[in-house]
């Protein structure tokens, strides 16, 4: 959150590992934080299992643009 308020907008989640529904509700309320500062927060890095939490729970619009946009990347290994 202090992140948030200090402007920062780019989250990487490449070191997130396990995951469960808190984790969604934790990107939410940092999605909120920032919208109420006038910001748009981009997640990259989004491992597989959050980024089906995240269509699971139909909130893949509420994280967008970038959830949208690294669900729909093809993953090159």
């Amino acid at each position: 959150m202090r992140a948030i308020a200090g402007g920062e907008t780019e989250i990487d989640l490449s070191d997130v590992v396990a995951v469960d529904s808190a984790a969604v509700a934790t990107l939410l309320a940092w999605q909120v934080a920032a919208m109420n500062q006038g910001l748009t927060l981009h997640f990259s890095s989004l491992p597989a299992n959050l980024e089906s939490l995240i269509d699971l729970y139909g909130v893949t619009d509420l994280l967008a643009p970038a959830a949208v946009v690294v669900a729909a990347s093809p993953r090159h290994h």
